[in-house]
């Protein structure tokens, strides 16, 4: 197996559409779909339908783990699951039919313990010589270090794996302060990580290259969103911008793109054709309803579009 992903913080994602959006009121949703959630399980369900393969490991506890359990065995998903005694959270996505507005609602999540923590970091240790990529993805849970992704930035060199770092905030500054081969911030991220609060789309590429010049990271692949993506490495700038599409929901687009991406470098690609999988994968994320991922035969005419116009 050459793809492990690594989810600390997963969630039974549940989505569900109302007629209309009104305070104080009685509101009537429709039959929900739950799905396994979390950055890591997403990347995995996305490489899944990409048709790849990949080891997803884990953290769950409880009926709602049991539920992301079994949910990941409906899709054939190779999973490994490191039990903690403390439920798993629950998101939910509601969709208002009178205006097409999405509304998502996250859960913290329960705090992890340091044995649970522990236990993740030597599931980590004893994986298999096989593997070359390590995507760790997501929010860390209550109780996790800030360090904790730098941590496992740390095992993964030891093991001469490419970590893949995909999170926000201090536990993104922090691993980044360990040295990462590949992160995939958007523009409020990358300002973060050169102590900003905000950028201006002048400055992106100045930064991005003083981020990998300081080691944060070798491969920089920033999330424009509609617009696509910029790559950097300490040669390289270029960019990659999508067809114009509809978007039905952006839920899971970053997940699909880093599962594009990754399934691509595993297998060989070039890296800039794999950052072209990974917007075609992101885009094609956001023409599905709800929390639904990628769909193969989207992210395939959108790649063929993007090599044409290369």
């Amino acid at each position: 197996m050459k793809i492990v992903t690594l989810t600390l913080n997963p969630a039974l994602d549940k989505s569900t559409y109302i007629e209309k959006l009104k305070p104080e009121k009685k509101l009537r949703c429709e039959e929900p779909t739950y799905e396994p959630g979390g950055g890591g399980i997403n990347v995995s369900r996305a490489i899944n339908i990409l048709g790849g393969e990949s080891l997803a490991i884990y953290t769950a506890g409880g009926p709602t783990g049991e539920k992301i359990q079994n949910l990941l065995k409906k899709e054939s998903i190779n999973q490994q699951l490191i039990f903690i005694e403390n439920e798993r959270r629950e998101n939910l996505v509601v969709l208002d039919r009178s205006t097409n507005n999405q509304y998502r609602f996250g859960m913290p999540g329960s705090k992890i313990s340091k044995e649970d923590l522990q236990k993740c970091l030597d599931a980590l240790k004893e994986l298999p010589d096989d593997v070359e990529y390590l995507v760790a993805s997501g929010s860390l849970p209550p109780g996790a270090p800030d360090n904790f992704y730098g941590e496992i930035a740390r095992i993964a060199k030891e093991r001469n794996i490419k970590c893949v770092i995909d999170t926000s905030g201090k536990a993104l500054t922090k691993a980044a302060e360990a040295g990462v081969c590949i992160m995939k911030p958007n523009l409020g991220e990358l300002s973060s990580l050169a102590g900003k609060e905000k950028i201006s789309g002048l400055e992106q590429e100045e930064i991005a290259k003083k981020v990998i010049s300081e080691g944060k990271a070798e491969t920089l692949i920033v999330s424009l969103g509609a617009r696509g993506a910029m790559l950097a490495t300490k040669d390289k700038i270029a960019y990659v911008v999508p067809p114009t599409v509809k978007q039905e929901s952006t839920v899971g687009a970053g997940d699909s793109m880093v599962a594009g991406i990754i399934l691509s470098l595993s297998r060989g690609d070039k890296l800039m054709d794999a950052v072209y999988w990974g917007v075609a994968a992101g885009t094609a994320a956001t023409l599905t309803p709800g929390s639904e991922l990628c769909r193969k035969k989207d992210v395939e005419t959108i790649f063929k579009w993007l090599k044409e116009k290369e």
